[in-house]
């Protein structure tokens, strides 16, 4: 079976189920395993990463409001890949392409391919999305396996929780400022803390920093979305809003790579809930660092 996947998560998954072989082609953003780098990438987006965090949001809204497409598949290119099946998303259009572009695109293919989205908004959802892969690429068994295994590590975890549980506000966008949500909350309970701004399901929200701190958390997690904890840094460096910075002094913040832990529905979600037990037990963990502010 040809496929191509149209988000990094979904990558992820066909890798980790051992079926990196039947990859023919992947997403602009797809970065991890690194074995699958030289596939072709069918999909772009205007948005420069560069930029400020800022000014990415308002490029966003503008493309929204203007009607065009954050992220766009190269027809071209997908066609002459032939592929039997896209796998796609319907949660996030910043994230990747949307699942309704993807379906009009595949039925113009000749022949159309199959189309399998990805739907899960809970940690178990996202295992439901994993066995759904499994399946579709002939794998059952080892879908089983995968997320037997992921299961029993999210347990291991909850069997080392802290001694205290700790309030955990989530931050996925540094300005504006946005919780997290989805998959997240079920993380935070499983590494033995509580999510004060959301339940799992709940999408992703902007808010303001009042409302963060009007929160009360006893830390805060700065997971950003497609960041890695160094571009995470430099977003928090660039903090002036009086209310924010009063904020981020009062309470311990941790910042964790959510561009590969936490931002991608797919196996190494438990990665990131090891990395946010360690911030809730305030020990440090590989790609998790404690912020310190400048004075």
């Amino acid at each position: 079976m040809r496929v191509v996947t149209l988000l990094p998560g979904a990558t992820e998954i066909v890798a980790a189920l051992g079926g990196a072989g039947h990859l023919v082609g992947i997403s602009h953003e797809c970065d991890y395993p690194a074995y699958v780098q030289h596939l072709p990438r069918v999909t772009s987006t205007p948005l420069d990463p560069r930029l400020p965090s800022a000014v990415i949001d308002a490029e966003v809204t503008r493309l929204r409001e203007t009607g065009h497409a954050v992220i766009t598949v190269d027809a071209d290119a997908l066609r002459a890949l032939d592929p039997d099946l896209l796998i796609t998303q319907d949660l996030c259009e910043v994230c990747a392409v949307a699942d309704g572009a993807v379906h009009r695109l595949a039925a113009v293919l000749a022949p159309s391919p199959a189309v399998l989205t990805l739907t899960g908004r809970t940690f178990e959802g996202v295992l439901s999305d994993i066995t759904a892969v499994a399946r579709v690429l002939d794998l059952a068994d080892e879908g089983d396996e995968l997320t037997a295994g992921l299961r029993s590590r999210l347990g291991r975890l909850r069997g080392q929780w802290p001694a205290e549980i700790r309030r955990v506000a989530c931050i996925e966008w540094l300005d504006p400022p946005y919780l997290a949500g989805h998959w997240v909350p079920d993380l935070v309970a499983s590494a033995g803390g509580v999510d004060v701004a959301a339940a799992a399901g709940d999408h992703s929200v902007f808010t303001s920093w009042t409302n963060v701190e009007a929160l009360g958390p006893d830390l805060i997690l700065v997971m950003l979305c497609g960041f890695g904890v160094e571009r995470a840094l430099v977003e928090l460096g660039g903090v002036q809003d009086p209310i924010a910075l009063r904020m981020l002094r009062s309470v311990p913040v941790w910042v964790l790579d959510g561009n590969a832990y936490t931002s991608r529905p797919g196996p190494r979600l438990v990665d990131g809930a090891a990395r946010i037990q360690a911030a809730v037990a305030g020990v440090g963990h590989q790609d998790l660092v404690r912020w310190q502010p400048s004075a």
